[in-house]
């Protein structure tokens, strides 16, 4: 995999458009050596040039590289930041579909060890398209908004197969103030391409017109009003 270094010319000042709500009240915010950081002023979503987000096989090389699985409990305690209060909210025998399962699908085993019944897609892993023809009564995306190269056609797509009265479960870490950000860790993962903070997702609520629930650090749930 080949990376070139950001010049200034590639970083200039001209407004890009949000892909979250296609605005163009946009401005740069940060720069390091691969990449430029944008931020919306209208549903302050902080996104990557779409210049400089890897290829596809270089995206999946760096997802191939994950080793999670249903046998590793470690990351079945990291999955239960999302996967307990989503529970705590579903009926007995609730219909799932994980967004983004990855190569190693866990949370809806989790799901399904509790009577749920669930389907999966993933981009990458188990792309069957005939999921989103279904409705369904709770959708997760655990650490998958931070990926996508359309969030807006995406998201609305997943908020289109949920049921009235359904919830959306999002687990993603949060961004924070402009000076947190350059230093943040997160941002370094070169297929992390979205950035939504609280007012981003506050603003996501209020086009949907959802309930939003912040159940921990990094887990949201909206809620489908009925």
């Amino acid at each position: 995999m080949k990376l070139s270094m950001v010049s200034r010319e590639s970083g200039s000042e001209k407004a890009m458009v949000c892909p979250l709500c296609r605005q163009t009240r946009t401005s740069k915010i940060h720069e390091d050596r691969f990449r430029n950081y944008f931020s919306c002023q209208f549903c302050n979503l902080i996104f990557v040039s779409p210049a400089q987000y890897l290829s596809s096989e270089d995206e999946k090389a760096r997802y191939d590289l994950h080793q999670n699985s249903p046998d590793d409990h470690n990351y079945r305690r990291f999955l239960s930041r999302i996967f307990i209060p989503m529970k705590e909210r579903l009926a007995a025998g609730s219909y799932g579909l994980d967004f983004g399962s990855g190569p190693g699908p866990t949370l809806c085993v989790m799901f399904e060890e509790t009577g749920h019944k669930m389907v999966i897609y993933d981009h990458f892993y188990a792309n069957d398209p005939r999921v989103f023809n279904n409705k369904y009564d709770f959708i997760t995306a655990t650490e998958v908004v931070e990926h996508l190269h359309n969030p807006r056609q995406e998201l609305d797509r997943l908020w289109a197969c949920l049921k009235p009265g359904g919830w959306l479960g999002i687990m993603t870490k949060l961004a924070l103030d402009q000076k947190a950000f350059a230093r943040w860790h997160y941002k370094n993962d070169l297929t992390h391409i979205c950035f939504f903070s609280q007012s981003t997702f506050q603003w996501l609520a209020c086009l949907w017109q959802a309930e939003l629930i912040f159940a921990n650090n990094d887990a949201v749930l909206l809620n489908k009003r009925i």
